[in-house]
């Protein structure tokens, strides 16, 4: 073994690994070598450990005498065993052990995550934007889906999977993707319910695609002049609730910066701010806090109504009848020059940019673009940057999905200006993560789901479902060499899915939209004509496993409308707590939310619904497909 193979084993390098076909690849040393010069693999710092209520718990500490303080302000006597162990602790909580060297946080975890309400659940999947309501407006925000999650729960749903909240750049209409944050920790201020600020009257509806360049910065102007002209009640109560949050000061102090440089110099990120603003504790930053404190003020102000907004949207949810309600969406990483990088840089990886490798999905690999939490920078600071995201997820919620959950295990790092394929795998401290998202799933009495698509590890599946995770099954890819899987020999610890934002739509798959959209965007190698003649093949298989479940009759239809009744009866048969269709399914929309790979080629994230949530559920077509949802198992 070479000393540059034993060092990236020591930082959790994997120089060899397994493609989603089986075949095993390694790692160039000059790609090795770039990652190993970025990481900043110190962990010395806040002593953490994770353990499982009941059992022994392996600390770091001396054998002896030590004290145990619970949570809730409990103390008893504890010995540290010779190995290090502890006794058992039964109460699930985040605890301290001070022991003769100093003190240990103690997380303590419930053994599994909060599992579903019993019986079968549903729920749609929606891109909030995209929504429309009885107000009319450019785009959907908190309010509508508000709305909407009244009209959905009356449909008979138990919950509505929503697109991811995080903050995103308010100055910059052209950073509108969810999934490429300024911080997860925050929220996106654009989505706040403009009504709780006093407004009602918030612009044209648009049409069929989301103007962002417009619509983005109106709504800022309104929501500006709404704080400057508050009602002193409004502006009292904002006051007391900013005293009790100084984290939303941290995050609004960026955001005015970021507004103010990037309105005189288009800098994107805060690397390309003046030297002087690198450091938020420094004096020049202090400097423009005080001369813009108004400004600060008023960006932690839309803080504080995005989170009375999406308060009132779970509330909404609850109250018409949901046993879960809100879904919410984690990313799985954020923009390095945001909020989050510039407030807590030491908590990521800087440098790198995480991805994917090449699989039968992406030849070329994926590089997304962002980066993560850094699994050494975890360490250090008792994962409280994990704590802080997972928390300000389910704060508002009854569940969470964590979007490329393979990350909780190791994530596909890239150097900065590399290929996606010039990677490596680095690990991330599993079981510790999970630990924690079994307590906070507790602590906030929510389900937890992971997006366990792509190169999955080996075991990675049966180690979620143990901690009571739900996977995903998502219909396209419940396939093998003869033909789609019975929906009913899917993993009945996971969801059933029809598909997701980035996959087509059940309308556009039947018809072949996408196979259209792969060729006019030279996203695809192949041949158009073999592409459809391909898809004919599938459609006569997936129509098969129809026919085999019940679910349709005859022979394969040229109508996509039978084609979907057929795809959500059958993904309704699946032995899973919780089956939940994309919208777009539900009304047979051929057009999908986002096309992977894309950025300006397709509309990604600017589609919006053809009418009100309201109007929608009441078409017959729509009706006709929540009675399927609905339908008493027959299992």
């Amino acid at each position: 073994m070479t000393d540059l193979v034993t060092e990236a084993a020591a930082a959790g390098l994997q120089v060899e690994w397994e493609d989603a076909d089986g075949r095993q690849h390694r790692v160039d040393d000059a790609v090795l070598r770039a990652i190993l010069d970025t990481l900043d693999t110190r962990v010395d710092g806040v002593p953490f450990v994770t353990g499982d209520t009941g059992r022994p718990i392996a600390t770091s500490a001396e054998p002896g005498a030590a004290r145990l303080i619970l949570e809730d302000g409990t103390t008893r006597a504890v010995t540290i065993a010779a190995d290090g162990t502890i006794p058992a602790i039964a109460e699930p909580g985040y605890h301290r052990l001070d022991t003769a060297t100093g003190a240990i946080t103690l997380a303590t975890a419930p053994p599994r995550c909060v599992a579903p309400p019993p019986g079968h659940g549903w729920g749609p999947a929606v891109q909030i934007p995209a929504l429309r309501g009885s107000r009319l407006a450019p785009y959907g925000d908190l309010g509508t889906l508000a709305e909407a999650a009244r009209a959905i729960a009356n449909a008979g749903a138990d919950t509505l999977a929503i697109s991811p909240t995080h903050a995103l750049f308010p100055a910059d209409a052209t950073r509108f993707s969810p999934y490429a944050p300024s911080s997860r920790q925050f929220h996106h201020a654009l989505l706040a319910d403009p009504t709780l600020a006093g407004l009602s009257d918030t612009g044209p509806a648009g049409g069929a695609l989301i103007d962002w360049q417009t619509a983005w910065p109106d709504r800022l102007a309104q929501l500006r002049t709404a704080f400057d002209h508050a009602p002193a009640g409004l502006r009292a109560r904002f006051d007391a609730d900013r005293a009790t949050r100084p984290d939303w000061d941290e995050h609004a102090r960026f955001d005015a910066l970021h507004a103010h440089v990037f309105a005189t110099t288009g800098a994107s990120g805060w690397q390309d701010w003046p030297a002087e603003y690198h450091d938020p504790a420094g004096p020049a930053v202090a400097r423009f806090v005080a001369d813009h404190a108004q400004d600060v003020a008023f960006h932690a102000f839309l803080q504080w109504l995005t989170d009375a907004s999406l308060a009132q949207a779970q509330q909404a949810a609850r109250d018409a009848g949901m046993r879960i309600g809100l879904i919410a969406d984690l990313a799985v990483g954020m923009d390095a020059g945001g909020s989050h990088a510039w407030n807590r840089r030491d908590d990521l990886l800087t440098g790198l940019s995480i991805g994917a490798p090449p699989d039968p999905l992406g030849p070329q690999g994926q590089n997304w673009g962002i980066t993560a939490l850094s699994p050494f920078a975890l360490r250090r600071t008792g994962f409280d940057g994990f704590i802080r995201t997972v928390r300000a997820a389910l704060r508002h919620a009854g569940g969470l999905r964590i979007d490329h959950a393979l990350g909780l295990k190791r994530l596909w790092v890239i150097p900065d200006g590399g290929k996606a394929s010039d990677g490596a795998y680095l690990a991330m401290p599993f079981a510790d993560l999970l630990r924690i998202l079994a307590l906070e799933s507790h602590r906030a009495k929510a389900i937890v789901i992971g997006e366990d698509l792509g190169t999955v590890p080996p075991g990675f599946r049966d180690t979620m479902a143990d901690k009571g995770m739900l996977g995903m099954r998502v219909l396209p890819f419940e396939r093998d060499d003869t033909g789609f899987t019975p929906s009913t020999e899917w993993d009945a610890q996971a969801v059933a899915m029809t598909g997701t934002h980035d996959t087509a739509t059940l309308a556009g798959w039947w018809t072949g939209r996408d196979i259209t959209w792969n060729h006019k965007l030279k996203r695809s190698s192949g041949d158009e004509f073999a592409d459809r003649l391909r898809r004919i093949g599938e459609k006569k298989a997936l129509w098969t496993a129809y026919r085999g479940a019940g679910v349709a009759a005859g022979p394969v239809p040229n109508d996509a409308a039978a084609a979907i009744d057929a795809a959500i009866a059958f993904t309704r048969q699946a032995p899973c707590p919780l089956t939940i269709v994309p919208l777009e399914d539900l009304i047979g929309i051929e057009e999908q939310p986002n096309l992977p790979g894309t950025t300006d080629e397709h509309p990604n994230w600017r589609r919006r619904m053809p009418d009100t949530t309201e109007a929608l559920f009441a078409r017959p077509e729509v009706a006709r497909r929540t009675a399927l949802l609905s339908a008493k198992s027959q299992a």
